[in-house]
């Protein structure tokens, strides 16, 4: 790890917010899924050439979960798109669906089918069409949405021979945001190796420029190892990419599922703020170019004795 810095959310400069208009459900035809893509569009009222955030979202969450985030982005000037995976709990497929051992790849073309659908996704959305770019787009996730967003970036999954998977990396998305994402597979727990063998992460070909996000207090229960496993994706993955370590944060980084749901074990406004606040940045760099609020962030990192977290980069 080549650098460091400190930080509270406060000390984070942020541009003003502006209305948000979304769409749900929109719905794309995914044969051979045996269930339609639905989807959420979120997008600022106003501007142009609005890049595209593409969320997927932790196990069991759905199109309308992580607002915190979902309607942040969208009020500072980017178009998220959100899809409802298979597993999600508003669908209430049963483990024993003949689907469940390639959920994890459902997951990954969900993500391609509603990129292949961003015309008919901004046609969804009252006066958004033609203000999309196309051009500048962006994945993140949380959780398990974060495994399935790193594929995209490069990632690929070991099978049990320890050799690298299908590259199903996506040359549209040129950076990500990776929130919670777990660790290498050489640590699950027995119930994780059983139940999850697709957790067997490689990053060594995850190129894709990215933020990965940890929690300093996730302990995971898929896991033999501390907080640290959660460090792997930014440890073992290429250059040009951050880590934000959020102190005292769990698995919910203080409440981005949303507020007040039994997902957020560590509710903590002033922890999301500062992932909204760096996260925001991060892709304002990442996708605009824009270099100027992320170098704000980070010097404004610097030093703070009331630090909320810790920024490395390489």
């Amino acid at each position: 790890m080549s650098k460091s810095n400190t930080a509270s959310a406060q000390q984070i400069a942020d541009t003003p917010a502006t209305t948000v208009v979304s769409a749900r459900p929109v719905v794309l035809s995914a044969p051979g899924r045996g269930e339609d893509l639905q989807v959420r569009v979120s997008a600022p009222a106003t501007g142009s050439n609005l890049p595209v955030i593409l969320f997927s979202h932790g196990f069991g969450w759905s199109m309308d979960g992580y607002a915190p985030l979902a309607d942040h982005w969208a009020a500072h000037g980017f178009v998220v798109i959100q899809p409802t995976h298979l597993d999600s709990r508003t669908l209430g497929i049963p483990a024993e669906d003949p689907r469940t051992p390639r959920i994890w790849r459902f997951r990954v073309e969900d993500l391609t089918r509603a990129l292949d659908g961003l015309d008919v996704l901004q046609a969804s959305v009252p006066g958004l069409a033609g203000r999309l770019d196309s051009d500048r787009i962006a994945v993140a996730g949380h959780s398990w949405g974060a495994q399935t967003a790193s594929t995209l970036l490069g990632a690929r999954v070991l099978n049990s021979e320890g050799t690298p998977g299908e590259d199903m990396s996506d040359p549209r998305v040129t950076a990500g945001v990776l929130l919670a994402l777990t660790g290498l597979g050489d640590d699950l727990t027995p119930f994780a190796v059983e139940h999850f063998p697709f957790m067997r992460p490689s990053f060594t070909t995850m190129t894709t420029p990215a933020l990965i996000v940890a929690g300093d207090h996730d302990q995971s229960h898929l896991s033999t190892r501390g907080p640290d496993w959660f460090t792997d994706p930014y440890t073992h993955s290429p250059a040009n990419k951050r880590l934000l370590t959020v102190f005292g944060a769990e698995h919910s980084l203080g409440g981005i599922p949303g507020r007040q749901v039994a997902e957020t074990t560590d509710e903590s406004p002033e922890r999301v703020a500062l992932v909204q606040r760096l996260t925001t940045a991060f892709l304002r760099s990442a996708l605009h170019g824009e270099d100027a609020d992320w170098k704000a962030a980070a010097t404004a990192l610097e030093g703070d004795p009331d630090a909320l977290g810790r920024l490395w980069s390489k």
